[in-house]
């Protein structure tokens, strides 16, 4: 399952994302991960969680961003919940196009490998696309 959280700069979709996850971590029998660019959420996310600042690795693009996701899946099998905050910061792109196809590629994955993912995008409603609509 991807859940997309959709508004724009301001809304309140990190705080949402850090509700999520430390809720998460109360009641989720697998592992949670949050993925972010920065350090600002190491304090806010649950020490239950693993946050992961993408800065720190060489991560570019949408493939790239989708291997990194692979990775870290496939050194931690208990992964039930992945969270991405601020997906356009991640792929250093503000392209719907862009960002709808990496959002088909994590439902695929996580029909495959049974990880549910939770995705923050900014982004007003109306501007995504319709492809996009069904994860809301």
């Amino acid at each position: 399952m991807v859940k997309l959280i959709v508004g724009g700069t301001g809304t309140g979709k990190t705080k949402t994302i850090i509700d999520l996850v430390n809720n998460a971590v109360q009641e989720e029998k697998g592992s949670v991960v949050c993925i972010a660019k920065g350090d600002k959420l190491k304090f806010d996310i649950s020490h239950g969680a693993r946050l992961v600042n993408v800065s720190d690795y060489m991560v570019e693009g949408y493939k790239g961003l989708l291997g990194f996701v692979s990775g870290i899946h496939a050194g931690n099998y208990d992964i039930s919940k992945i969270y991405i905050d601020s997906l356009y910061k991640l792929l250093d792109s503000k392209d719907t196009a862009v960002a709808e196809a990496f959002l088909k590629e994590i439902d695929a994955f996580s029909a495959k490998h049974g990880v549910d993912f939770t995705v923050a995008l900014s982004e007003s409603e109306e501007a995504i696309t319709e492809a996009m609509k069904k994860y809301i």
